[in-house]
């Protein structure tokens, strides 16, 4: 049941045939665990909070350095030194006071991560190496729970979705098996800071859309996005029968 204020703060989402009060109710009883408030976190959470999404947990044990700046844009240049967790619970509660927002501020193990997907319908990986990837999908495969994963490099975005509640879904690991970081990422090779922001968004989207009904379109597929050229390629990923994560035992 909406409150009032609610009635008024969603009412753009109201008029939508495809998710009005009923997607919104929806919303509200969603718990949203997100990794990661750097560049894909941040907008991510934001977009997330402001739709209504009724739980969200946010995780980073980063503090804000002078280099985040260019592209993740939730922060301000007088909160360098501060835990990034800490500051995006401060916007999101301000952005909507309705919801629940949960800060975790350490590196979480697979034990801590377990547990917390007890109390999580949904996962956005919004990291930026590659055996932190690998445990997520890891976990969440074992938990049965959906995960959302972004990336950006250069110009360049990657977007999918990996329904761990589905048996014949791919998995993270079907797709990429190595857990050594690629030679190339945004430390070395850099990265627009508006393409990360166009992933983060992206990822709240397809977040709306799984939590309220909608049918993903990126689910076992593997979106490329060309911050160039405005251009999309999309690659189905199979199912590896003999995938370490997800395959037959």
């Amino acid at each position: 049941m909406l409150k009032d204020s609610e009635l008024i703060r969603y009412s753009r989402h109201l008029l939508l045939d495809d998710l009005g009060a009923h997607g919104q109710a929806k919303l509200k009883k969603a718990k949203v665990l997100i990794i990661g408030m750097g560049g894909l976190g941040s907008p991510a959470s934001l977009y997330l909070a402001a739709a209504g999404v009724g739980s969200l947990t946010i995780c980073d044990f980063d503090s804000l350095e002078l280099s985040n700046l260019q592209r993740q844009i939730a922060y301000q240049s007088d909160e360098i030194g501060s835990a990034k967790v800490t500051l995006m619970q401060q916007r999101l509660k301000k952005l909507n006071p309705e919801i629940s927002v949960r800060c975790i501020a350490n590196k979480m193990e697979e034990p801590q991560f377990n547990l917390e997907l007890l109390l999580a319908d949904l996962v956005l990986d919004c990291t930026d190496n590659m055996p932190t990837r690998q445990l997520i999908n890891r976990v969440c495969f074992n938990g049965k729970v959906p995960l959302i994963v972004g990336a950006a490099i250069r110009f360049e975005g990657h977007l999918s979705f990996f329904d761990h509640k589905d048996p014949d879904a791919a998995c993270y690991h079907c797709y990429a098996p190595s857990s050594v970081d690629p030679q190339l990422n945004c430390s070395n090779s850099g990265v627009l800071g508006a393409v990360v922001g166009v992933m983060g968004s992206l990822q709240a989207l397809e977040a709306i859309k799984i939590i309220v009904g909608i049918e993903s379109t990126v689910k076992n597929k593997l979106k490329l996005f060309d911050g160039k050229t405005l251009q999309w390629q999309s690659f189905t990923i199979n199912k590896d029968p003999n995938c370490q994560v997800c395959g037959k035992k």
